[in-house]
């Protein structure tokens, strides 16, 4: 799937949840018991907006390129597997806020399930699909991989903890190879965020308190381990044909504290809900990086 769509149809999603459950503190508190109306309107503002969403992709997207019959195509060895996080990032995150708008229209744990948690899935899929009859692309396995491990992740806690002990994040600092590629890794800061993938990283945040939760551990502190890579102009190496950055392609790995955002306690469902949509991103914090290329470096604050 073309690099950057799903940060924006994760932040399209974040954002359409957190207006929905913007007010007064009666409006946000999650209902005890089914509210029809609540429900109602979150099962049509979803479908709506995805509708509207696949349609858009279709009229204004893949318009540009020429059609095809279906095909496949395997680009699991591009990016550094950058762009296949990207995918479980947002499936992950997709499925969250789906299943907490329908929590907060009093449906069942299992519907929140099956309905919201699997909602991420479902949409890239879709998006896959469109991609599989695209010359330009091409129906991904390893992109409905990951689209599954990230649905896989929010579901299997939720059935084996009933709470998310460890949360996918995202955080991003500009690099000088957008600049190098501007048409592909973003013009501007905005597009940076979305199209280079040099600059982000990707985290598992795993909460300490949950796991000992007998221990002074603060709740809201969590121990946060990152993935990302850098010196990459294309996706495949063979590809890059500037010698000094092609040397500099790595992968790296990180070690870093986080915040828990939803573990602070709150009386104000209004709080917790920008806690919820908020959370979504990695608190800087000093970090450790190591890379595969045997370089150990120290960040005072890391984006």
């Amino acid at each position: 799937m073309k690099r950057g769509l799903t940060q924006i149809i994760l932040f399209c999603f974040a954002v359409t949840a957190s207006y929905a459950q913007t007010g007064i503190n009666k409006f946000l508190k999650p209902s005890d018991t089914l509210n029809i109306k609540r429900r109602n309107a979150v099962v049509i503002s979803e479908a709506s907006l995805a509708t509207m969403a696949l349609i858009g992709l279709d009229q204004l997207w893949y318009a540009d390129y020429p059609r095809s019959k279906f095909h496949t195509l395997n680009d699991n060895q591009e990016w550094l597997q950058m762009d296949k996080l990207g995918h479980v990032y947002t499936s992950y995150q997709m499925g969250r806020l789906g299943a907490n708008t329908l929590q907060w229209s009093g449906v069942s744990e299992r519907d929140q399930l099956l309905y919201g948690g699997t909602l991420g899935f479902a949409f890239l899929t879709a998006v896959e699909v469109f991609d599989g009859f695209s010359e330009e692309w091409g129906f991904s396995w390893g992109d409905v991989i990951a689209n599954a491990s990230g649905t896989g992740l929010y579901i299997g806690q939720e059935l084996l903890w009933k709470e998310q002990r460890m949360t996918l994040k995202y955080s991003f600092h500009e690099t000088h190879y957008a600049q190098l590629r501007p048409e592909t890794l973003g013009d501007g800061f905005l597009e940076e965020i979305l199209k280079d993938y040099n600059g982000q990283t990707y985290w598992l945040s795993i909460n300490l308190h949950s796991f000992f939760k007998e221990s002074k551990i603060p709740r809201w502190l969590n121990m946060a381990f990152g993935y990302g890579a850098e010196g990459m102009l294309f996706g495949s190496e063979n590809e890059n044909i500037e010698e000094i950055i092609e040397k500099n392609r790595r992968r790296q790995y990180f070690f870093s504290l986080d915040v828990d955002l939803t573990k602070i306690n709150t009386n104000s469902h209004f709080l917790r809900t920008v806690f919820e949509v908020f959370n979504l991103i990695k608190i800087p914090f000093p970090t450790v990086e190591f890379t595969d290329k045997n370089c150990i470096k120290f960040h005072g604050i890391y984006f």
